[in-house]
């Protein structure tokens, strides 16, 4: 092996077990399988637990996720937050809404402890509480991203945190040689973030691309 094959193979290595660093445990092999078994596409394990890092940072008490999928986000936000915290979880579909709800009776979770709504994001966010929320992940519908960022400036309390995921979009969102809709739209907002004084962001090379940004004290 050549020493260029050698430090990609090292370099890939590094990846593999930082990605891995924290394991799931078998409720989170559940829910993914049952991601699977849907079509659906959860959080990795290296993002999932910087969720779970996040929400325990900041002792989350009131989290709002777009895309519930089957759980798997939301067992890792759930482990980081407040033990008395509410996970309102936004998807339009209900049958993976299902799924997620199993996956929370099999963790232990109260049933007071989650509110599942089921319908399109866009038209539940704006009837949500103003600056309620301390933390808000995102991974819904790529075309409506900067939405619900938009969302997040009003729905986050000042020092809450907003978490995006696919932010780098299979490698494709630093390539301003891909031009798809949803490549074009997730560059946007990763632009927009960086730009925006009421935002303190970070780009994490965690599974897909991980945007983490603080909502600002107003000066």
């Amino acid at each position: 092996m050549d020493p260029q094959d050698r430090a990609q193979a090292a370099a890939q290595a590094s990846w593999d077990f930082a990605q891995t660093y924290v394991t799931e445990d078998s409720v989170l092999a559940d829910a993914r399988a049952r991601a699977d078994e849907v079509g659906s596409a959860p959080i990795g394990i290296g993002a999932g637990a910087t969720l779970r890092l996040l929400a325990a940072a900041i002792d989350a008490r009131a989290v709002v996720e777009v895309g519930t999928g089957t759980g798997v986000s939301g067992i890792w936000l759930l482990r980081g937050m407040h033990p008395g915290g509410v996970l309102t979880s936004v998807d339009i579909e209900a049958e993976h809404q299902r799924h997620a709800r199993e996956v929370f009776a099999a963790e232990g979770i109260a049933h007071s402890r989650t509110r599942l709504i089921t319908g399109r994001a866009l038209d539940v966010l704006p009837r949500l509480t103003d600056s309620a929320y301390d933390l808000m992940y995102v991974d819904g519908a790529k075309s409506e991203y900067a939405d619900y960022v938009s969302e997040a400036a009003r729905l986050l309390r000042p020092g809450g945190i907003l978490a995006v995921d696919n932010a780098l979009w299979h490698d494709k969102v630093a390539d301003p040689a891909q031009r798809d809709p949803d490549t074009i739209a997730i560059r946007g907002v990763v632009t927009s973030l960086r730009e925006d004084e009421r935002w303190l962001p970070a780009l994490l090379p965690v599974g897909d691309g991980l945007l983490v940004a603080v909502r600002r004290h107003e000066s």
